[in-house]
């Protein structure tokens, strides 16, 4: 993304995984603006615009979601339905962050409409490497429309 910092939300509830990323992608030198939330119920709230987010200005639209599946209070397939059906969100591209390699989470995922799905590694070098190759690819090499 040229010109303007590329803004990611990181919906993840465990805080070891969230400072991980978030480091990997300050690692990438990119300029990245990332907006942390917890649950599910948060990240739909953030991204509707709801309650605490309801001012765009501290609230932006993100050109990325990142999304665990296993959350709080709603879990990630929920969130990535809610996004997928809402027109105004159904183009941010939604990339399924999570340590879950079961094959019934990966086809509900991409049957509602998940743009990735990768499996955490458990090798912090490996973590750190495919968050970079992540955001290298969603956030330079990936073409979209800017609405």
């Amino acid at each position: 993304m040229k010109g303007k910092p590329a803004v990611i939300l990181l919906v993840e509830d465990d805080e070891a995984h969230a400072i991980l990323i978030i480091r990997s992608f300050e690692d990438t030198k990119l300029g990245n603006k990332i907006y942390l939330v917890s649950d599910g119920e948060e990240a739909l709230d953030y991204l509707f615009r709801r309650g605490k987010y309801a001012d765009k200005e501290k609230s932006p639209r993100p050109d990325l979601i990142l999304l665990d599946l296993q959350l709080p209070k709603l879990d990630g397939h929920e969130v990535l339905k809610e996004v997928k059906k809402s027109d105004d969100l159904k183009s941010i591209p939604v990339v399924v962050l999570t340590v879950s390699e079961s094959e019934g989470d990966i086809a509900q995922a991409y049957s509602n409409y998940a743009n990735s799905y990768l499996v955490k590694p458990v090798d912090f070098g490996e973590f750190s490497e495919m968050i970079r190759d992540l955001g290298h690819y969603w956030l330079v090499l990936n073409k979209k429309i800017n609405y």
